[in-house]
Formats: structure tokens, sequence, C-alpha cells
């Protein structure tokens, strides 16, 4: 059976404001945008602030916890997806107060619930490049 862990993905293209993010992944680290003025986070990567379209913008690293906002599960999908399919999908509010959308790995459809606990899963792609996406954190899945 073919999982998104199996899609094989174009190679990542940075531009030159999201190649910091890209280059944390190489080591394991979510970097997020900061608006010092706005004093919030933003994801994904931009070329200026959401909240004051000013450049000021730092770059800082997350554990990547959060909770899982939203999720669903996808029964169709593009190119190589369509062969992964059934394959569950969520909207991660990170702990710094953004939200993440990404594969949900690791866990049973019938398990996922609004609001459980989420951690990320660093998957290779390539390159020394990592992909994103989360799992439930240790003891957020009850057992059967």
């Amino acid at each position: 059976m073919t999982t998104i862990l199996d899609v094989i993905r174009a190679p990542i293209s940075p531009s030159n404001f999201s190649l910091p993010f890209w280059q944390a992944t190489r080591d394991k680290k979510l970097l997020l945008q900061y608006c010092p003025r706005s004093r919030r986070y933003q994801f994904f990567p931009r070329p200026l602030s959401v909240f004051t379209a000013r450049r000021e913008i730092e770059w800082r690293e997350s554990s990547g916890a959060g909770v899982l906002y939203t999720f669903t599960i996808a029964r169709l999908g593009p190119g190589g997806f369509a062969a992964a399919v059934p394959y569950a999908i969520g909207l991660i509010e990170l702990a710094e107060g953004a939200r993440i959308l990404g594969g949900i790995v690791n866990c049973p459809f019938e398990k996922l619930a609004i609001g459980m606990a989420m951690v990320p899963y660093w998957h290779p792609i390539g390159d020394g490049l990592h992909l994103c996406l989360f799992q439930p954190a240790p003891a957020a899945v009850p057992s059967v």
C-alpha cells in the first residue's frame, strides 16, 4: 500500500525569502517568520509581514508543537498522491499562534480529534531536506 510518505515529490526550489526555512529542515528545525512590530508569527514564508506589510521579519525557531485545529481525509489526490489515498491533512495551530498545513502520519483516522496534541514528523525528501509533517504527541492517541 502506498502512503503519503511514499509519494515522490518534485525537488524543492526555495525562493530567496523561504531559503532559511528550507535550510533549517536539514537539521529538522522548524523556523517561523516573526514580525517584531506586531509581535506575531506567520507561516508560510513571505517577503514581508502579513500584519504590517513591512519587510521587518525575523526568523525564530519553533518546537513545532501544537494542536490539531481541523483536519480532513483526502480520498482523491493529485498526481502521485492519487495512489496514496486515503490520507489525512491537518491544520496545526502551533504554540506560537501560527497555523501550518501538513500531512498527518502515525495515527489511525478514527483516532484523529480536533484539539489533540501534535508534534512534527520529519520526512526526508532528498538533498538533505526534510518535509515537516505532523503526528500525535506521545500519549495523545488513546489505545484501543
